[in-house]
């Protein structure tokens, strides 16, 4: 590619951004998202994701506006589909920027009416594209790859200057935010009572630690610390708060059926975050809050929040880099590296259970957690009596 597109275009131009799902692809997407804005600012950047994942991206100064693909089953989806495309039609867009690559982002980006599309060069369908951005690991360089930086450096490849990436960053709504004023306040936690939100769920058996370990961080955390310990789910995992539950063997402030809006707003004001490795911990870490993350079967150099937290039994805090040393949070992974790891994760290839993410002990998490709180700027509070 001998010219830049994204510098060839004029003041004004509209700009097409496909990355349909998830939480952790979409939070990891903000930092280029930014470093575009921050860079061309008169550039109209459009972002299509399903909308069950809007709240990710609104309130965002990098984003004009948000889509969403057409959702439904049946005819209606078809339908929906087709309307998708007529309004994305209407917008005339220079450049389209398929960031997925999945049946659905193809299709809307063949006929969204870009006058260039663009795609990775491993997707399916490359004929599809106009431009092939290569892999990511030729772009910058290096031979391990971050999430984060594998989607800002299509940005790179297509001119944006090459520069530090910054964190992720989410922005939490005035409705969403006197939503959890109430919200706490039903959870027996007062405005002047810290707390912590524990994310003990994921998608996989190998990605989850055990109830009766999250019990007792709980349990833990209250003794020490007098902070307020808060179980939060997404839907369809209450089994695995009823299953704290009952390891605790008492009530625990439970945080569930809540939108990603509401989640982030519980987020923005907790002390501490611990979960495992999940899109909440990604909205945590853009939140800048302190954390520690729990690593079963997937790789953490290129799976963990942004910027990279250390290991466990490092010196918490982003790699070299001046950007990101001064805006990441205290944080650490916790993770027990077996020579099968990273897997698919949908079951353990190896054991006769995931011992990658089972065999780490509730002291590892303690430490990890003690060594954040140690370089939390925020003061502690004194233990409940």
């Amino acid at each position: 590619m001998t010219r830049s597109p994204l510098s060839d275009l004029p003041s004004g131009a509209r700009i097409l951004v496909l990355r349909l799902r998830s939480i952790g692809d979409i939070v990891l997407l903000t930092p280029a998202l930014r470093l575009l804005k921050e860079w061309r600012p008169d550039l109209r950047v459009s972002v299509l994701i399903e909308s069950r994942f809007r709240h990710l991206l609104e309130g965002n100064p990098g984003v004009e506006e948000i889509l969403h693909p057409g959702e439904g089953a049946g005819w209606k989806k078809l339908a929906s589909r087709f309307a998708a495309v007529r309004e994305l039609r209407q917008r005339k867009f220079a450049l389209s920027i398929d960031l997925h690559g999945g049946p659905t982002s193809r299709f809307l980006t063949r006929f969204s009416g870009a006058r260039r599309r663009i795609g990775f060069q491993h997707f399916r369908t490359p004929s599809l594209y106009d431009i092939l951005v290569p892999d990511a690991r030729r772009i910058l360089g290096q031979p391990t790859i971050h999430t984060a930086e594998h989607q800002a450096s299509a940005f790179f490849y297509l001119g944006l200057p090459r520069q530090e990436i910054p964190r992720a960053r989410l922005f939490v709504s005035a409705g969403c935010a006197a939503w959890w004023h109430e919200k706490r306040t039903s959870l027996g936690i007062t405005p002047v009572h810290a707390y912590a939100v524990i994310h003990p769920t994921a998608l996989y058996e190998t990605k989850q630690w055990a109830p009766e370990k999250f019990a007792q961080l709980g349990r833990y955390l209250e003794r020490e610390t007098g902070w307020a310990p808060v179980y939060c789910c997404g839907p369809g995992e209450a089994a695995e708060l009823d299953a704290i539950e009952q390891a605790a063997g008492a009530p625990i402030r439970r945080l569930e059926g809540t939108s990603l809006g509401q989640l982030a707003a519980a987020l923005a004001g907790a002390s501490l975050f611990v979960g495992n490795d999940s899109g909440p911990a990604h909205m945590a870490a853009a939140l800048a809050r302190p954390l520690v993350v729990i690593f079963g079967s997937s790789s953490s150099p290129t799976w963990g929040p942004w910027p990279r937290p250390a290991p466990a039994g490092e010196t918490p805090g982003p790699p070299s880099g001046a950007r990101r040393a001064q805006e990441g949070p205290p944080a650490l992974v916790v993770q027990n590296f077996y020579d099968c790891n990273p897997c698919p994760g949908d079951r353990c290839y190896r054991f006769a259970r995931p011992e990658c993410i089972l065999s780490i002990t509730f002291e590892q998490v303690r430490a990890a957690v003690e060594a954040v709180l140690a370089q939390s700027p925020q003061p502690r509070h004194p233990k409940s009596t």
